[in-house]
């Protein structure tokens, strides 16, 4: 049987309290509010601080993150490429010490990652020296964004109101804000989409038409795959007026083709080829990413390591055992639609059912559409990540606004109210954390006191989980000042330590806890796998994987 907690009991006082207070304030920030809804610009800038400010607030109890899944790995990979003036970098000799998830090596050393989210990480270590600001920058973006995308459709005091829910709800409180994997920038794709979108149709001219070709554009260089869907909801919403936009459209091909034509020039850089994108370059050397759930499973062709392995039957794992069915494509939609309340704050489920009410009206009957469209596309990929939809993000806030809009006006005042303490509650809260920084940290504060370069082979044990990935380099790796290199054995690592002759050897065990560094000596060695010749490619292997 469920009983509430004492601390439960506290929690929901203290947001009632919260409540009440926002009630009491209410004669106060309403007029407030009202009188400041319809200045765009002070809007925009208001909402654009205050995610930035808040979270820094924060930083005395949740530090600067670090990067910690793959993905975040091959994003800065990125950034550190695109600051050194290239799209890929050369490969290395003696790459077999560098392999390991979703990173090429050749025929370039290169993230398999499109450009976008890497250039925002680039953007911030270039101006502010840490790649962090950069999505600090994209959520204010963002939050500004949602504002000016809602007066489109909306008045401006619901506009307002739906910025403010994009700060709560995305800002600082929010795993895109502290991780380094993305969601934010493709939301600020998808509001200069959505947001052009209704001004074209009332009379707006090639400047509007140049914001959607930008959105496009952003969002192709940050998710290619769902672009396709942006684009034909786009053309879907401007096809009844299409005579009347011949200038707005050219103006955004126009301003679409630069990313285009970067997006060809980071295909031809990283595999060879102009078309060939460097996820499916990835896809064709180590079998992952995983293909779409209408295609078979693609077959490595070069040998993995341990942990590569492990990765590509994870990937798989994820594909139904029997070929796609219609069947099985509902049920991993079904599953995969509780994950889309990522969008919503609790207090707005009551809302979502008036956004029905709405459908009578033509634009809403295409936001539900569109949100449609995305969600039966995306549901073609094996595996699911809320920021596959990161830009319909402010349509998801616009249905939250449309669903209050038909409320009785203190039930929808009373639920934004609620959403306001749920937030101050919870960030409140947060003050009280401390958030660990991480076992990297302590290996990297130790690799900072040591004087000089310095070379760190890592030692996996039997057991390692192999998604606790280690092995990340900088894109000049000659020049980092710690490479991180896989163990193969004393034989084989000496060629790695002859290549640095200068630089300090060390032993990582990251499965010790906590993980060990020491320096490396020969006669630490354990029996360790012979690597792939480099560039050779063989047939898969599964024989050491249990």
């Amino acid at each position: 049987m469920f009983l509430f907690g004492a601390s439960d009991v506290l929690e929901l006082s203290l947001a009632a309290l919260l409540v009440l207070m926002a009630l009491v304030a209410r004669p106060w920030v309403e007029p407030v509010a009202r009188r400041l809804a319809p200045k765009t610009a002070w809007c925009m800038l208001l909402l654009a601080l205050l995610p930035i400010v808040l979270r820094l607030a924060l930083l005395p109890h949740h530090e600067v993150p670090t990067p910690d899944v793959y993905d975040e790995f091959g994003h800065l990979l990125v950034a550190d490429t695109l600051l050194h003036f290239r799209l890929a970098n050369p490969p290395h000799p003696l790459h077999q010490f560098f392999e390991t998830f979703f990173v090429l090596q050749t025929p370039a050393y290169a993230s398999i990652y499109p450009i976008g989210q890497g250039l925002m990480l680039a953007m911030g270590r270039a101006i502010f020296g840490l790649p962090w600001a950069g999505v600090l920058l994209a959520t204010a973006v963002l939050s500004a964004l949602c504002y000016w995308m809602l007066r489109g459709w909306t008045t401006p005091q619901w506009a307002l109101a739906g910025g403010v829910l994009a700060v709560i709800e995305f800002g600082p409180l929010s795993a895109w804000m502290d991780s380094y994997w993305g969601g934010s920038l493709a939301g600020v794709a998808g509001c200069l989409v959505f947001g052009a979108l209704p001004r074209l149709r009332t009379g707006g001219g090639a400047r509007y038409g140049a914001l959607l070709g930008f959105g496009i554009g952003l969002h192709w260089l940050t998710r290619p795959y769902e672009t396709i869907f942006l684009v034909l909801s786009v053309v879907l919403f401007l096809l009844p007026g299409w005579r009347t936009l011949a200038k707005p459209v050219a103006a955004a091909v126009i301003v679409l083709l630069p990313a285009i034509a970067l997006s060809l020039a980071q295909n031809e850089q990283v595999t060879g080829s102009w078309t060939t994108l460097p996820y499916m370059l990835s896809s064709y050397q180590y079998g992952v990413p995983a293909g779409f759930t209408w295609q078979k499973n693609p077959e490595p062709h070069l040998d993995l390591t341990r942990e590569q392995q492990l990765q590509y039957k994870m990937q798989t794992s994820f594909r139904s055992t029997g070929p796609e069915t219609f069947k099985t494509y509902l049920q991993r939609l079904e599953y995969r639609v509780r994950f889309y309340r990522f969008f919503f704050l609790a207090p707005l489920y009551v809302a979502l059912p008036f956004f029905l009410l709405r459908l009578g009206e033509l634009r809403f009957l295409w936001v539900a559409a569109t949100l449609l469209l995305f969600a039966l596309g995306v549901n073609f990929y094996p595996f699911f990540e809320v920021h596959y939809l990161g830009a319909l993000t402010c349509l998801f806030i616009l249905v939250s606004i449309a669903g209050l809009d038909r409320l009785r006006p203190d039930v929808a005042r009373l639920i934004v109210y609620l959403c306001l303490a749920h937030f101050a509650f919870f960030y409140g809260r947060a003050f009280s954390d401390r958030v660990s920084t991480g076992r990297r940290v302590a290996v990297d504060q130790q690799l900072a006191q040591a004087p000089g370069q310095q070379l760190v082979f890592v030692r996996y044990w039997p057991q390692h989980i192999f998604q606790d990935e280690w092995v990340y380099n900088a894109a000049d790796i000659d020049r980092a000042r710690v490479v991180w290199a896989r163990d193969l054995g004393a034989s084989e690592d000496q060629k790695l330590i002859d290549y640095f002759p200068s630089r300090t050897a060390w032993l990582l065990e990251p499965d010790a806890i906590p993980p060990k560094l020491t320096r490396y000596r020969r006669d630490t060695e354990q029996p360790a796998r012979t690597p792939p010749p480099p560039n050779k490619s063989r047939p898969l292997r599964f024989e050491q994987v249990k």
